[in-house]
């Protein structure tokens, strides 16, 4: 009985020891993380301290930072910890299947984030807010704040808008007027020709019928019989 209990306890001390290691290197692996992260994070308050940066070149980093931590989160040891069995008969296999697990987990993250930039379209205002922001680097002028007054402020936000549709409207009106003004005098214009077209036309009827009527008399005073015709 003693010579069976002796391999039991080698065995089970092997067991925790390789237990014991990988926890040792997930602890490791975590302090690195920790340690990682602390320096990424100052990294970005230094970017972050400068509101005039690049805002699309910022959002890269974050991005890229935020994947490194998930990477990092998915670390082989903490593979290796969580699948210890297999690890323990097959380790090369372990380490290959984990290599191509982070490889497909970096794509697939990286396609979501370009695919919400893409609908998002979240380049193009980054670079408008770039922009806004250079052009409004010299204003001195006071920025808006709300009252505190909801009435007040929608008043002071919506009038505005108001004020320029009424002049846009005004600038419409003033602009069919002349339109109409205009097409006015060209049906005057219109109108007058056709009374001279039809006084010319009643002229020339009243001519017409006039030399018909002369016709007429001439053709009862000599009418055709009373002429010689042999």
């Amino acid at each position: 009985m003693e010579e069976s209990a002796e391999p039991e306890r080698k065995e089970v001390t092997s067991k925790n020891g390789d237990d014991k290691s990988i926890e040792d290197q997930a602890c490791k692996s975590d302090m690195s993380g920790q340690s990682t992260d602390r320096s990424d994070s100052t990294e970005n308050k230094a970017d972050m301290s400068d509101p005039r940066a690049n805002r699309l070149k910022l959002f890269n980093k974050v991005m890229e930072k935020s994947l490194q931590r998930v990477i990092a989160d998915a670390s082989f040891h903490r593979f290796a910890k969580t699948f210890h069995p297999f690890y323990k008969q097959k380790p090369q296999l372990t380490e290959g299947i984990h290599k191509q697990f982070v490889s497909e987990l970096r794509t697939s993250i990286q396609d979501d984030i370009t695919q919400i930039m893409e609908e998002g379209h979240l380049q193009f205002k980054l670079e408008e807010l770039d922009r806004l922001d250079e052009e409004c680097r010299d204003c001195t002028e006071p920025a808006w704040r709300p009252s505190g007054v909801p009435e007040q402020d929608l008043c002071s936000f919506v009038m505005p808008y108001y004020l320029q549709q009424r002049e846009y409207l005004r600038r419409e009106l003033k602009k069919l007027q002349k339109e109409n003004a205009a097409l006015a005098q060209r049906v005057r214009a219109g109108r007058d020709r056709i009374a001279e077209t039809e006084q010319h036309i009643t002229s020339g009827v009243e001519e017409w019928r006039a030399s018909t009527a002369t016709l007429d008399t001439l053709a009862t005073l000599s009418p055709m019989q009373n002429f010689d015709t042999a």
